[in-house]
């Protein structure tokens, strides 16, 4: 009973394996019909629908034999797993070709864009390069005209420099001429300079030996003079001598006169300053006294008083008498 149980669930498992792989078998008929329909007839085509109805036959006769002889059909699952993994490579390689003809499409574009991009260069370029040309053609013909210009200026400035060079060469000749003549002057009167030289050189050499005989005896005279002024500067010298020793002498009593006069002038002014300080000391003491009524001043002033009364009176009466 168990294994009847057992065998079963494996036949309804199988079932379920078989309507899903009949499942899979239609949906993949139905893409084959539209991909047929889609696609137009043409001998590739036909070709690759041979091959899949021999490949279709041979699964299903591999799988009739393995049902008939061992109850299963994983030749069938097999062959659906092998055509699904085939399809999906497929979609993959169909995806990425048309990713890369996506990528195709914008190269091509970016290219356009460049290509674009590249023939306006090239024309401005081109632009550019006819502006160079004309520019060239212009330097070329200004530096023609240069050319020539500098030529001829070149031309006249050798010509002035010729002329220049002609008027040189005549004044050098005419200033070599003027210095040949001074040259013979100056010959002609260094001869006669010459001469007169020698000339007097003789007179000269005459009058040496007459100014070396008196140069003689002038030394001779003048030796003596100087042995005679040597003792007047002895003589001199001593007399010198003693008038400084009684300068000194004189010198050192005029010092000590100056010294004693001016102690004697410095006591006196001692003693005249002290002299006047107890004058004023005293006058200041009396003035003390007078002020304070110190002493007899009093009595003296009192007495002083009384003989002056008398002396009016008296002074009074004589006046009447008269």
């Amino acid at each position: 009973r168990r294994s009847s149980d057992l065998n079963a669930a494996r036949l309804v498992e199988l079932g379920d394996q078989l309507q899903e792989t009949s499942r899979d078998i239609k949906r993949s008929n139905w893409l084959f019909s539209n991909s047929f329909q889609n696609s137009p007839v043409t001998p590739d085509n036909l070709i690759k629908v041979q091959a899949d109805r021999q490949v279709a036959m041979d699964v299903i006769a591999d799988t009739l034999h393995e049902i008939t002889t061992s109850g299963t059909f994983l030749t069938l699952i097999n062959a659906v797993r092998f055509e699904n993994e085939k399809k999906a490579d497929n979609q993959n390689t169909i995806i990425r070709e048309e990713e890369g003809r996506k990528k195709i499409a914008v190269l091509q574009r970016h290219l356009q864009d460049m290509r674009q991009e590249k023939e306006s260069e090239l024309q401005r370029k081109d632009e550019i390069i006819a502006h160079l040309k004309d520019q060239l053609q212009e330097m070329k013909a200004k530096t023609n005209m240069e050319r020539k210009y500098m030529k001829k200026n070149a031309e006249l400035q050798v010509l002035q420099t010729q002329k220049k060079c002609a008027q040189n060469e005549q004044e050098l000749q005419d200033e070599f001429e003027c210095l040949k003549n001074k040259t013979d002057q100056e010959i002609r009167v260094h001869l006669e300079i010459e001469n007169f030289l020698k000339q007097h050189q003789t007179e000269m050499e005459e009058n040496l030996e007459h100014w070396m005989e008196k140069y003689d005896k002038d030394t001779d005279a003048k030796q003596l003079e100087l042995n005679f002024l040597k003792i007047t500067k002895s003589n001199d010298v001593e007399r010198l001598k003693n008038l400084s020793a009684q300068y000194l002498m004189s010198e050192q009593v005029i010092i000590e006169d100056r010294k004693e006069r001016d102690n004697e002038r410095k006591r006196r002014i001692q003693e005249e300053t002290e002299l006047n300080a107890i004058i004023k000391l005293q006058s200041w003491w009396r003035g003390e006294m007078v002020r304070r009524g110190i002493g007899n001043t009093k009595l003296k002033k009192a007495k002083k008083g009384k003989d002056d009364k008398g002396k009016g009176k008296g002074k009074g009466k004589g006046k009447d008498t008269g």
